[in-house]
């Protein structure tokens, strides 16, 4: 059984750039919208993946050939220990503004079908692969109360299914300002307003830096006990 985390939070919140110091030898990289990469040096660090399936970068929106890239990694590429699926809201989002002229509600019962499939992709996968899921939030209202959850479409994920309790782990970032510097966090448990959570033990801070290297040795230290 694969691991996967979920990462939260708004536009400019530091999640991508949260992938700087992982090993591009070990990552692979699906990138949903197809955008540059927030970090120095990604060019030489990530190649698309050519038609000999030789590379570390794959740019593509569709859930299928997602789900695809995310098994043949599994099977075929030992090397590979974490798969980042980054901007992962946009799989929903493309998908609804290519089908808008659709009518009738089964769209959205479809979609959100291709997220979950998408989702629950690495489940099965190896014990030694991590999928990090990178994705917007939205704040939503739920019994009177402000809640930050992923950004989805439709109500199917969150009426039939909590998207956040498909992980173990799930991280909500943000960027503060400290000492006229801002910063870049991840925040590792709720205060009740937010869907963030991980194991009890995992972390001692309610706020780490934003580094998914330095995470996954953390996770990794506390899953071998």
């Amino acid at each position: 059984m694969g691991q996967k985390i979920m990462v939260i939070g708004d536009s400019g919140s530091g999640k991508s750039t949260a992938t700087r110091n992982l090993d591009e030898k070990s990552t692979f990289y699906i990138n949903v919208i197809g955008k540059p990469l927030p970090f120095k040096g990604w060019k030489s660090k990530y190649k698309a993946l050519d038609e000999k399936k030789v590379g570390n970068l794959y740019a593509t929106h569709k859930s299928d050939a997602i789900v695809s890239v995310i098994k043949w990694i599994d099977t075929s590429r030992p090397e590979i220990k974490t798969i980042i699926v980054d901007d992962a809201q946009y799989i929903m989002s493309f998908e609804f503004m290519e089908r808008a002229k659709e009518k009738g509600f089964d769209k959205f019962v479809e979609i959100g079908r291709h997220m979950f499939d998408v989702l629950t992709a690495p489940d099965d996968t190896r014990d030694d692969l991590t999928t990090v899921f990178l994705s917007h939030s939205e704040d939503v209202s739920a019994n009177g109360y402000q809640k930050t959850k992923m950004k989805t479409i439709g109500k199917m994920l969150d009426d039939k299914i909590t998207v956040e309790g498909l992980f173990t782990i799930v991280f909500i970032a943000y960027a503060q300002k400290k000492d006229k510097v801002m910063e870049y966090v991840f925040v590792t448990q709720s205060n009740g307003t937010t869907t963030a959570k991980s194991p009890m033990g995992m972390f001692e801070e309610l706020t780490i830096p934003n580094d998914l290297e330095e995470v996954l040795k953390v996770v990794d230290k506390y899953n071998q006990g």
